[in-house]
């Protein structure tokens, strides 16, 4: 006898789900069932419908939807988070039925009325992802729809998902005055404000060169241009992260302007070849299109970071005349030097094998140039990062990451990088009135300095000042409003110890934060929450990345001033099943 075809056809598949059911559930069982059969009875047949889909099943608070087209599927996913929302304006908060969605396009496995198969998996995946009121559809849908559709989408970047091998691109779908949240930075609002000072974006440069591997230089000059405009007082200046989202990538300079929240924005490109540099720049003014300034540098190798200071002075005096400019920062004396700590830079704040990579690196450009000060600013940083966070030997690693960011703020204190990383260490280190000053000096020297702002925010909640931490991290965000997922993992930190717990949740579900260090704070936001299970779980899922945590070892860790900060991020780990 034959074996059985499989059946086999290529679909789009929505997974939705309602978030907090539980809560729902237990708060009244009988409304919310009678909620939910409403919305989908009223709202989600009608839709499906009208879009050409199928409802595959329902189960329990959560639907599993197939239409024969992305287009389809996102245009439905839409209204629905828009009718949703409409119902849920005459109710009261606790009584919202709220909905996540994902959205995938891929192959599934058809059997009687059922699918099955990555298609769907991967669609159920990015439904767990989502927050509340989101639609996540992964990179195979955006293309699909990118085109088709009047929407716009945040790049959330490659997700690696269970069980599928390689992965994911993942896009927030962003509608203008629907229903669906914009998430940029700490604004819902459509466009971000001007600030009151001159504004400007340095656009990553495009490398003209024939050899890719002169891309990390190009990037190089590109954060130095960004970190030398930052310095001037009367600019306010978008931070790397965020100017770097645009990279190879096709946008009107208006639109970027209106997403940074900025009037002027640079761009250029740079040709390296034969020992010389060639770098094109021009000044743009966003609100009309115009050209304010452009000029070519052809010069040699030896001469880029001269260069680099002329292109900066050029483009303020352009917007503003003659700014007060802090003292210039420490260059290298070699241009490999420079080449490696420019490869090292991309691997800050990663993993702990990029770490380990950068460390050799910036070791390597300090052999070259041993006072060259931001290299040893990063193998201070990294060398922290070590101890603090990888598991790796307290010691040596913890005295000799002093010894190089005090090193880096000797041989260059007039750079706020140096400064941050020093006063970081120190704040950790318990000398909390010096790690102060040097946080002060800092802000005196870049008030751009997003980083440092952000990051200042972990050592105020742990000095029981969680509202000004998370004044500190909105302003890292509004100067870098793509930013590194850090940002938000302190930020939920921050709305932990306000006893924020909700707020915490929803930041740290956050794709971008969702990662092992901000489970440990999920965990306890949700035990805090009442979700206990949920919090078990976390606790679990933070555990298999961390098995030697206990609460006592990392209590004795941290740099807390405030004791009662303290008993309540243990409370709260105690609750999630973390162990003492």
């Amino acid at each position: 006898m034959a074996e059985e075809r499989v059946q086999r056809r290529l679909a789009a598949i929505l997974a939705a789900d309602v978030v907090g059911y539980s809560r729902l559930m237990e708060q009244d069982e009988a409304g919310t069932l009678a909620a939910l059969k409403d919305r989908r009875s009223n709202i989600l047949t009608p839709l499906v419908a009208h879009h050409d889909g199928r409802i595959v099943k329902f189960m329990g608070d959560g639907e599993l939807l197939e239409f024969g087209s992305a287009v389809n599927a996102v245009a439905c996913a839409v209204e629905l988070q828009n009718r949703m929302g409409s119902a849920n304006d005459r109710l009261p908060e606790k009584r919202q039925i709220v909905l996540r969605i994902g959205i995938n396009l891929g192959d599934v496995i058809v059997e009687g009325s059922d699918l099955y198969g990555d298609g769907v998996n991967v669609a159920a995946r990015l439904q767990t992802m989502a927050g509340p009121e989101d639609i996540y559809v992964s990179g195979s849908v955006y293309e699909q729809v990118k085109r088709k559709l009047d929407l716009e989408f945040d790049d959330l970047g490659p997700q690696t998902i269970k069980n599928i091998a390689e992965p994911v691109a993942v896009y927030r779908v962003r509608s203008p005055g629907s229903g669906v949240h914009e998430y940029r930075g700490l604004s819902h609002s459509e466009l971000l404000p001007l600030p009151s000072k001159t504004s400007i974006a340095v656009l990553p440069f495009i490398n003209m060169s024939n050899d890719p591997e002169q891309e990390n230089f190009v990037d190089g000059l590109t954060e130095d241009l960004i970190t030398d405009l930052s310095r001037a007082t009367g600019l306010f200046v978008i931070a790397r992260n965020s100017t770097f989202a645009y990279k190879g990538r096709t946008v009107d300079v208006r639109r970027i302007a209106r997403d940074l929240g900025v009037r002027y924005l640079v761009e250029g490109s740079v040709r390296r070849a034969a020992g010389r540099v060639r770098i094109n720049a021009q000044l743009i003014d966003a609100a009309g299109g115009d050209h304010l300034w452009a000029e070519r540098f052809d010069r040699s190798l030896e001469d880029i970071f001269a260069v680099q200071d002329e292109v900066a002075s050029k483009i303020v005096e352009a917007l503003v005349g003659r700014l007060t400019m802090t003292p210039p920062r420490n260059r290298p004396a070699n241009i490999e030097a420079y080449e490696f700590c420019v490869q090292a830079r991309a691997l800050n704040f990663q993993t702990e094998m990029a770490a380990r990579e950068a460390s050799l690196l910036l070791e390597r450009a300090i052999l070259l140039d041993s006072e060259y000060a931001e290299a040893h600013r990063w193998l201070a940083l990294n060398l922290w990062f070590g101890w603090a966070f990888w598991n790796q030997s307290r010691e040596p690693n913890r005295v000799r990451a002093m010894a190089e960011a005090q090193r880096a703020v000797a041989l260059d204190p007039n750079d706020a990088g140096n400064r941050w990383v020093l006063g970081l260490i120190l704040g950790n280190e318990h000398r909390w009135a010096e790690s102060d000053a040097e946080f002060d000096a800092t802000f005196k020297l870049d008030p751009n300095h997003a980083d440092a702002w952000a990051i200042r925010s972990d050592l105020l909640t742990h000095n029981g000042q969680a509202a000004e931490a998370i004044e500190h991290v909105q302003r890292a965000l509004r100067l870098n409003p793509y930013p590194p997922g850090w940002y938000y993992w302190l930020l939920g930190q921050a709305q932990y110890a306000l006893r924020k717990y909700a707020s915490a949740i929803q930041t740290l579900r956050r794709p971008e934060t969702y990662r092992t260090t901000s489970r440990r704070i999920l965990a306890a936001s949700l035990a805090q929450h009442g979700r206990l299970d949920d919090a078990h779980r976390e606790g679990q899922l933070f555990m298999m990345s961390n098995p030697h945590f206990t609460i006592h070892e990392w209590a004795d860790a941290q740099p807390f001033r405030d004791e009662q900060t303290l008993q309540h991020l243990v409370d709260g780990y105690r609750k999630a099943g973390l162990p003492e």
